[in-house]
């Protein structure tokens, strides 16, 4: 058996939930590697990373190197002395730093690679209709999650979460992946096997700000799966045509209604409790949204506090 000296590097929640499974477990982490701190919001207030404020509260020693190829980050990270680099949501590693351990770098996505490469697997495999997805160990190499795969655990995608509870799941099952992969590679049984490139592989993409918004031209079932695959961050959005006005208009959870109309797609349905939208197929019922400046509500609480004008449709 291996006495293992984990150096962990990652950087949002999803990466917290790993490495306090690991905390928890047997093995030793003997230095983490996050985020440099930056200022946020209109205070500009310094924001540490989720993985910071962890490993603070553990007492862990942290670096946060502005540039991972630097003498003076190099240096600190030979003196933690570590065996193995363990890598959850962090920026892609130079070879000088993916090399520095005896029994390599791993890393945990979450997707069943090779399908969905990329920053955003959760999200994508929702918004393009997985009925499957799971989690991937793999051997970093010098491109992006395309090293030799350890092992990956599956589960279904159910046909009604969102983003937000699919990402709780896959952090549950990649804390069980990770703790397995430490397993083999402490009691020398590890079995790696390269990625292929062949076939339909679909890609997961960065989200940004524009590419969230809602083409109420597409079909039904599309519709439903993007704002679900955007729920509850960064979140789908809309512009709520109201008279004059013109304002943001983010959409958290819906439900369907499959059923033939003549109605222009976009067109509000409404009524003192109820809202849905009208797109090709059908219509999405509202559930959850919020309007530009106040706080994410039901339905029936907008619009007990919102007046709309007879033909507001969203656009």
């Amino acid at each position: 058996m291996q006495e293992l000296r984990i150096v962990f590097m990652g950087t949002p929640d999803f990466a917290v939930g790993i490495l306090d499974a690991i905390i928890k477990s047997r093995y030793k982490v003997v230095g983490v590697i996050t985020a440099p701190d930056r200022p946020a919001g209109r205070g500009r207030k310094v924001n540490e990373s989720a993985v910071k404020k962890y490993a603070l509260d553990m007492g862990l020693p942290i670096l946060q190197p502005t540039n991972l190829k630097s003498d003076g980050f190099l240096k600190d990270l030979k003196d933690l002395n570590a065996n193995l680099q363990v890598v959850v949501a962090f920026r892609m590693l130079p070879e000088i730093v993916s090399v520095n351990a005896e029994f390599g770098t791993f890393n945990l996505h979450a997707s069943l690679l090779p399908q969905y490469r990329g920053a955003a697997p959760i999200n994508w495999a929702i918004i393009n209709g997985e009925k499957k997805t799971g989690v991937t160990t793999f051997f970093i190499d010098e491109k992006i999650d395309t090293g030799a795969v350890i092992l990956q655990k599956e589960t279904d995608i159910l046909p009604d979460e969102d983003a937000g509870s699919l990402h709780d799941r896959l952090l549950l099952l990649g804390a069980e992946a990770v703790l397995e992969t430490l397993d083999r590679i402490a009691e020398g049984n590890l079995d790696s096997t390269l990625q292929t490139n062949a076939g339909d592989l679909k890609v997961a993409y960065k989200i940004h700000r524009d590419t969230c918004k809602i083409n109420w031209e597409r079909p039904l079932d599309e519709i439903y799966n993007f704002i679900r695959g955007l729920s509850p961050y960064p979140a789908a959005w809309s512009i709520l045509k109201n008279g004059e006005e013109e304002t943001i208009f983010k959409i958290y959870t819906t439900s369907k209604e499959r059923i033939q109309h003549n109605l222009d797609y976009g067109t509000l349905v409404f009524d003192k409790k109820e809202m849905k939208v009208a797109v090709k197929n059908g219509f999405l019922n509202l559930l959850e949204v919020q309007v530009q400046g106040k706080r994410k509500m039901s339905i029936s609480d907008l619009l007990n506090g919102l007046h709309l004008s007879k033909n507001a449709h969203l656009g």
